[in-house]
């Protein structure tokens, strides 16, 4: 008796367990599994964080141009070395131990100048130095405040460029991460209609079999009855037979889609998942000049061509400026003063200036500046003319999705009547073959077009959405909705 009371014991736990990871069979439609994609799927994830990248890019970019704060020092600075002195007297060299430590602290603030290119400091630092030793003194050196200015001269204005360029890289990043959202859409579209697919290849391959399992039965009573011939016979067996292959097949397609749009959508796998079919399809058009507008004024593939262009000009005036003359100018005023206290180190300041211009002239490059210049004219020609060639491509890509699209609606509706006109005609046919009035090559006919128009009606369905998203992508608006497509980015940086 312990031992049938362990048994049922673990029984009554196997099936509480097998209760408790059941799995749980959610029912969605397109718009369902659009929302969910948004929501939860790694590919959104993925885009939201390659905005992010390109926010704290952007943000790098505008810190430059805001005053920086700094504190430096050395705490300590020790040194024991021994340098070479030279005697006048005796007209001798020698060397002399030197024990020293300096301890030094400076607090800068500094402007980057984005018009000229230039720089705008102010300092304030304090040092203290120590010979260590039998002879040791201390002495204090202090500049309260030093102002200076650095200037290039006849030189590339990086930040100038970047004051164009970052801008433009960033709004391409957003115009981008809405154009990925609309690509998630469009995998979503893809992945639902590819287990929809399935869905109803599982469906037919049902209903087949138990036809052909129905009809065989048939046949093989009209056989024995003598009302068919042997050869007909074998063909309602060969049908039967090849639709439980049909089913097998069907089966195994159907789970291994729905694992595709569950691991799509970030469920695991104790999430069943069927599909709502739609059955209707918006009634609108898109007009041909709105859609190129759109896509031209939104479309991060436009954005990142303007960017090319640019950037290809910048090339073009680094290589000219770095083929002449480049001269550096530095300016500094500021107040100095030391003494062996620290009081008397800010006492009696003396006032300190420097004024420094560098320059640098290529005498003899053997023409490598001149042809790095030609280089980077070259290169931008050829980047102009691929932009050109990029915005006719771009442009007919438009076209022809809009010319698709306009087309769809009546594909859709066209391929639902013929949907509905084979599953008639393959039931008159089939009552027509149960009365001996049509063969079973009529049969076979009749029901192949069936399933032909069935997935003909899925296949139209996919289409309309595959262009619809794909036109939202290219043009970032909601033609349904009739809205521009947008987001919060504040929330995606949080």
């Amino acid at each position: 008796m312990t031992r049938i009371s362990i048994i049922l014991f673990f029984l009554l736990v196997v099936s509480l367990l097998n209760v408790s990871v059941a799995q749980e069979v959610k029912r969605l439609s397109l718009e369902d599994v659009i929302k969910l994609a948004d929501d939860q799927s790694p590919d959104a994830i993925l885009a939201k964080h390659r905005f992010r990248a390109s926010y704290w890019q952007y943000r790098t970019f505008k810190a430059e141009y805001l005053p920086s704060l700094t504190l430096s020092g050395n705490l300590p600075d020790y040194s024991r070395i021994y340098e070479k002195e030279y005697d006048y007297s005796s007209g001798q060299e020698y060397y002399v131990e030197k024990n020293t430590n300096n301890l030094s602290t400076t607090m800068s603030l500094s402007q980057n100048i984005g018009l000229t290119g230039g720089s705008l400091f102010i300092q304030s630092d304090f040092r203290r130095f120590d010979v260590l030793g039998e002879d040791g003194s201390t002495q204090y050196i202090s500049t309260p405040v030093s102002i200076g200015f650095s200037q290039p001269l006849f030189r590339f204005n990086e930040l100038k460029w970047q004051k164009q360029i970052e801008p433009m890289k960033y709004e391409e990043a957003k115009k981008g991460y809405l154009d990925e959202v609309e690509t998630v859409h469009l995998r979503a579209v893809m992945r639902f209609f590819q287990l929809a697919l399935a869905q109803i290849n599982e469906e037919i391959s049902e209903m087949n079999y138990s036809n052909a399992d129905t009809l065989y039965r048939i046949a093989k009573g009209r056989y024995n009855l003598g009302t068919i011939a042997e050869n007909e016979l074998l063909q309602m067996e060969l049908t039967f037979l090849n639709a439980g292959t049909a089913r097998n097949s069907a089966e195994i397609n159907l789970r291994n889609m729905e694992l595709r749009l569950r691991s799509f959508l970030g469920f695991n796998e104790n999430i069943r998942i069927e599909l709502v079919i739609p059955d209707k399809i918006p009634d609108f058009e898109i007009e041909m000049d709105e859609a190129l507008r759109l896509a031209t004024e939104n479309n991060p593939e436009i954005l990142s061509l303007d960017r090319q262009l640019l950037e290809a000009r910048r090339d073009v005036a680094q290589a000219k400026a770095d083929k002449g003359l480049n001269a550096n100018m530095n300016v500094s005023y500021g107040l100095k003063g030391q003494d062996v206290t620290i009081p008397g180190a800010y006492n009696g300041l003396d006032d300190q200036q420097r004024i420094s211009i560098g320059f640098s002239v290529p005498i003899a490059d053997w023409g490598l500046g001149r042809g790095r210049y030609r280089m980077a004219q070259s290169s931008e020609e050829v980047v102009k003319s691929q932009v050109h060639q990029s915005i006719v491509d771009f442009e007919q890509s438009v076209f022809l999705d809009v010319a698709q699209f306009n087309l769809q609606d009546d594909q859709v509706r066209t391929a639902a009547k013929s949907d509905t006109v084979a599953m008639k005609m393959y039931e008159v046919t089939k009552q027509r073959f149960l009365i001996g009035n049509v063969d079973v090559l009529d049969l076979n006919n009749a029901d192949t077009k069936k399933d032909e128009n069935r997935r003909g009606y899925i296949q139209a369905l996919q289409n309309y959405w595959t262009y619809y998203y794909n036109l939202r992508r290219l043009t970032l608006f909601d033609f349904e909705n009739r809205i521009s497509l947008e987001t919060d980015f504040d929330k995606l940086v949080d």
